[in-house]
């Protein structure tokens, strides 16, 4: 992941507690201020709106209490925004003008929460969302122009490229936004449905909104498969998140989607493997609050909680649904996972616990909106009960509540033959081998009743598609013996890991191990080799202010160190992220590492910059490194979700196992991570962070004047202690870059001295 240094932080930046947490954090209300040097910025707002919908320049966006200057924002939103209203949805870009980010984040959504008087349904939804498939994080912010509150807003994540990216591990192929470019609504037909219209690519224009500089050839190749070629679908479509996607839509009543009226608000991009992705987008009318089902709405919410559970499966204007739910196998699938949703979040009321927290977190914030389009009453209420009127426009209309309609929805669904059927029972899965050695086999047995068809997915890549093989009870697989309920198949270990899930079905439903599958699954590891002479070190996957590279970007790095007490010549070795691909990156001719010396390569696909770069980049969201030369693997690491600003490293340097720790770029590693955790509320304020020069130390008044201080460096070694008689000044000019600790007591905080 790649992180520009912000060009345009301003000598107002200061420490914020919230700055340590994540930006879509859940647990808190963010603070987005919005600076206009124009009185009539609404004004112009508006014109952009109704003309050419272009951004306009902000003087300063402050997030959390970090600016950024020359921000480009706009307003959003179809039946949301309205020119005569205070509250409209915001889009916020950061790098309009200048190339700046926060937390990697360039893109600002914000929702004006028009047609929900519970504040909920956007956030709760996704959270819901996130469990099963790829989706936005979502939470709330409170939005500030020129000083003035505008109010409370779900603030989720967008879908761009950066999302991709940090999703799938590539944003360079097909994206396409499936949406009318010109806004869905009665008075079109063109919609985002799927339906093959032809080969000439001029039929698609009106309906879908191509992101990407092509695309238009594979998605027409997508609509003709799903409705001409349908048993060949899984080479043009990721199934499985189709069928989470159609699941959740239904289970949620959430028909501003695929399956309503006007067949959006998604996206789709085709991955590395030719295959598209379906992602969920837009759910401020989920949870019942849009009724058009395409072929007539919902009246009311009795007739919502009653929903048709395979709405669209005889509709051929719903392909996605009518062709998917065609094939017996995969209407089996789409049932699994139906049933799973209402079990994990319905059945037992987990929903209704997010949305009294929800709730309860935002409930100041409600109440101090001045321009929210429904009552605080409302607002209190509506997590239970329907709610009549209010909402934009004049005259309002009856919304749901969410309890009312989803406890009625869950004994509706899981009362239905299709759910309440005997399903499969999958238990005792089990690895023959749990810590196999590059190239072993595996064998994989389970135990499963109620089956007639039993299969396991796996693969060795994290973003490839899964290869299903059959799993046997016929005593010749190593399943025990034949017919004793026990089923078997095996991986050959030639990755350093395997996911795999297994599924079984009957002539009614279908079943899944682990039953989020697949979107989680079972690992398998291969035991780690003993470091040899030259190993790896220490990588960085999630780089926002560690340290940077030579053209000041905060980069992906690998770090290699020489155990040996020679000086070792790196021109024959390799380095890749791909096991089908060892050679990816060559080290420089003449490259020496001395003995107990260190080298770094900067892992961020850009060969044009000055120092030693490879031309490919670490997944912050896990994957495997390899260190080869010509005679095979010298060394690997496979490794899991990345934090910001922690690496993976061994220790002892050198030698030991990997784990997470504080970066100690070309130095030895430290496990400081494990003794000094950061504190997200310390009771002092260091700022501005980053410092260049004078770091300022303030004190909460509960810290004693006379406390002593302690600044450690990343590998924990004492920089400065002293006694602070009151709250004043250290100058760190003359420190080496990177990252420290201000420690006071028990308490600490990271800064980053540039």
């Amino acid at each position: 992941m790649k992180h520009l240094i912000p060009a345009c932080l301003l000598s107002f930046l200061f420490y914020n507690p919230a700055n340590s947490q994540d930006f879509y954090d859940m647990s808190t209300v963010q603070t987005i201020e919005i600076y206009f040097a124009q009185s009539n910025w609404d004004q112009l707002l508006d014109n952009e709106k109704a003309t050419t919908e272009d951004y306009i320049m902000a003087d300063s966006v402050v997030l959390n209490g970090i600016a950024f200057d020359s921000v480009g924002v706009k307003y959003k939103g179809n039946s949301t925004y309205n020119a005569n209203q205070t509250k409209n949805p915001w889009h916020i870009e950061l790098d309009t003008y200048k190339s700046q980010d926060f937390q990697g984040y360039k893109d600002i959504k914000l929702s004006n929460v028009a047609k929900d008087p519970s504040f909920l349904r956007e956030v709760l939804s996704y959270q819901i969302l996130r469990q099963y498939m790829p989706a936005p994080k979502s939470n709330f912010a409170n939005v500030y122009v020129n000083g003035t509150l505008i109010g409370l807003y779900s603030n989720t994540e967008a879908i761009t490229k950066t999302f991709l990216d940090s999703r799938f591990g590539d944003k360079n192929n097909t994206f396409i936004k499936c949406n009318p470019p010109a806004g869905a609504g009665p008075g079109t037909s063109d919609y985002p449905n799927l339906v093959y219209l032809g080969t000439d690519s001029s039929l698609y224009y009106d309906g879908y909104e191509m992101k990407s500089d092509f695309g238009w050839a594979d998605l027409i190749n997508l609509c003709d498969s799903l409705d001409n070629q349908i048993n060949d679908i899984e080479d043009v479509l990721d199934v499985d998140r189709a069928i989470w996607m159609l699941a959740f839509d239904n289970a949620l009543v959430n028909l501003d989607s695929y399956i309503g009226g006007f067949a959006q608000n998604y996206y789709l991009y085709k991955d590395d493997y030719n295959r598209f992705i379906p992602m969920v987008w837009d759910l401020n009318e989920s949870f019942g609050q849009f009724a058009n089902t395409g072929s007539g709405n919902l009246t009311n919410t009795t007739s919502k909680q009653q929903m048709d559970h395979l709405l669209h499966d005889a509709d051929a204007s719903f392909p996605l649904v009518s062709q998917l739910l065609s094939i017996p196998v995969y209407k089996r699938m789409y049932l699994a996972h139906l049933k799973t949703i209402m079990l994990e979040n319905f059945d037992n009321n987990s929903y209704y616990s997010s949305g009294q927290t929800l709730q309860t977190l935002i409930d100041s914030y409600v109440q101090a909106d001045q321009n929210k389009f429904y009552t605080y009453a409302n607002f209190q209420d509506n997590l239970d009960n329907d709610v009549s009127g209010g909402g934009p426009g004049p005259g309002g209309s009856t919304t749901p509540g969410i309890a009312n309609l989803m406890n009625g929805r869950n004994t509706y669904l899981l009362g239905l033959s299709d759910l309440s059927v005997t399903e499969p029972e999958i238990t005792n899965v089990l690895e023959s081998n749990m810590s196999p050695s590059l190239n072993d086999v595996v064998n994989i047995t389970a135990d499963i009743i109620n089956e007639t068809d039993v299969f396991m997915g796996y693969r060795f890549d994290s973003l490839a598609p899964f290869q299903k093989v059959i799993m046997y009870d016929d005593g010749m697989h190593n399943d025990g013996a034949a017919g004793d309920g026990s089923y078997g198949a095996s991986i050959t270990m030639t990755n350093t890991y395997a996911q795999y899930y297994i599924y079984a079905d009957n002539n009614d439903i279908g079943k899944f191990s682990p039953v989020r599958a697949e979107h989680e699954f079972y690992e398998i590891y291969t035991t780690t080799p003993p470091a040899g002479d030259l190993v790896i070190n220490e990588l960085q996957a999630d780089n926002a202010t560690s340290v940077f590279d030579p053209a000041g970007e905060y980069d992906d790095w690998i770090e290699l160190y020489n155990n040996s007490s020679s000086t070792i010549n790196l021109d024959a070795y390799y380095l890749s992220d791909d096991a089908g691909d060892l050679m990816k990156f060559q080290f420089p001719t003449g490259a020496t590492i001395a003995a107990g010396g260190y080298y770094i390569v900067w892992a961020d696909d850009d060969l044009t910059q000055s120092g030693v770069h490879a031309a490919f980049k670490l997944s912050s969201s896990g994957e495997s490194l390899f260190l080869s030369d010509a005679s095979g693997i010298v060394d690997q690491v496979t490794f899991g979700a990345q934090n910001t600003d922690e690496t993976y490293g061994r220790y002892p340097n050198g030698t030991g196992s990997f784990q997470a720790m504080v970066p100690t770029h070309s130095a030895q590693n430290s496990n400081v991570l494990n003794v000094s955790e950061i504190n997200d509320e310390p009771a002092f304020t260091v700022y501005p962070n980053p410092v260049d020069d004078l770091l300022y130390i303030d004190f909460d008044a509960s810290i004693d004047p006379q406390t002593q201080v302690k600044i450690l460096n990343a590998q924990g070694q004492m920089i400065l202690q002293k006694e602070l008689s009151s709250n004043e000044s250290i100058d760190v000019s003359a420190w080496s870059q990177g990252m420290y600790f201000v420690v006071i007591g028990t308490k600490n905080v990271k800064i980053v001295v540039r």
